[in-house]
């Protein structure tokens, strides 16, 4: 592939939070509002139940595994992961919500042992400790440098985009929504007075065009525009016509790459007019080994995506996945039959969407056009 590129890893969900923030060097307060389960370090026994011992603490590059070595062997240009949880040791657990995310601000460096460019918040967990919770949340990855999509102090900070600037010049604009279909309450909504998400409450025509107008204002010659959505429910392949009429309809707008997650596991890649769409990439980081009930979708087995799109147009060059396992709460290179069986299924239910997927002599995934 030429220099004329730029390659970005965009990651699925990366919950940091609850048992993985148990094992870390500075755990916040481990009591938990949920129906069965109160304490997050019973987290960390139901990993180590399914694959063994965790050493703790462990330090801040342990969660991301054998996922640093790849992406300091092949560096993409831009770094994009959905961070999943509310970075804050303070903050009263949001009422109604059956499960709450939290990351102990100490315990940042687990965040930028990976060297995130963007950091996507319009999520469902991100408001798990309310207000105050973001307002931490957002204090701590600006101290830390890193730059915020999908939520903010008020709308127009959430409707934002992060912007990331190219050594050979351009930009990555990088826009956030969340939807209600992933769990977003529709009380999270930034308002003019009011901190809290870029929401939309269903994958509208209108929605469609409001965002679209919104990536044309801020889109310039050389830009590559990135639109990260939270949508959809947690388990299966099927997607709904308003999903993809909606992804299509931000691409005809200006959109280079649809960036989408909230499943569990991966969802369909689609190749329209030669942009990518992502519709789930699936989960990344989280605390649920030893979790039982959906073992037919493998959540344990997670990718690590770098897309290749021309500096030129942002049209879709390849995607390269590189398979991990989620062992002892830490990301490890797949082995060969679950790659295959990754091979298998993203073949399956991708190929109907315009969009091939081979399986490379070094063990990754490639995709592309049909």
């Amino acid at each position: 592939m030429g220099t004329d590129l730029v390659r970005l890893f965009l990651s699925g969900d990366v919950m940091l939070g609850r048992g993985v923030d148990q094992i870390l060097p500075h755990p916040a307060d481990p009591v938990l509002h949920e129906q069965y389960v109160r304490d997050a370090r019973t987290y960390v026994e139901l990993a180590e139940a399914a694959n063994g011992p965790i050493p703790r603490p462990v330090d801040f590059a342990y969660p991301w595994g054998d996922a640093l070595g790849v992406l300091a062997a092949e560096p993409p240009d831009v770094r994009v992961v959905n961070l999943e949880t509310a970075v804050t040791a303070d903050g009263d657990a949001a009422p109604g919500k059956p499960i709450h995310y939290r990351l102990h601000p100490a315990n940042l460096p687990a965040l930028t042992a990976v060297r995130p460019d963007v950091c996507v918040l319009a999520n469902n967990h991100v408001l798990d400790y309310g207000p105050r919770g973001l307002d931490d949340t957002l204090d701590a990855l600006a101290d830390a440098g890193l730059r915020t999509a999908g939520a903010g102090r008020d709308a127009d900070e959430a409707r934002r985009p992060a912007v990331v600037r190219l050594p050979g010049g351009g930009r990555v604009l990088v826009f956030a929504v969340g939807m209600a279909s992933s769990g977003v309450p529709p009380g999270w909504a930034a308002t003019p007075e009011r901190s809290g998400v870029h929401y939309t409450a269903a994958p509208s025509g209108a929605a469609a065009a409001r965002l679209s107008e919104h990536v044309r204002n801020e889109k310039g010659p050389g830009d590559i525009v990135v639109v990260s959505l939270h949508w959809g429910s947690n388990w299966g392949y099927a997607l709904t016509s308003a999903d993809v009429a909606f992804a299509h309809a931000l691409i005809d707008g200006g959109t280079d790459i649809v960036h989408g997650h909230s499943s569990h596991h991966p969802r369909p890649l689609e190749v329209y007019r030669g942009k990518l769409v992502l519709h789930g990439c699936g989960d990344l980081i989280n605390d649920y080994e030893g979790i039982a009930g959906y073992e037919r979708y493998r959540d344990d087995l997670r990718l690590v995506p770098i897309v290749s799109v021309t500096a030129e147009n942002g049209g879709l060059q390849e995607v390269r996945m590189i398979p991990m396992q989620a062992r002892r709460m830490r990301l490890e290179h797949a082995s060969g039959r679950d790659t295959r069986w990754l091979h298998g299924v993203l073949g399956r239910i991708s190929g109907p969407r315009g969009a091939r997927v081979d399986l490379a002599p070094d063990g990754t995934l490639t995709a592309g056009a049909a």
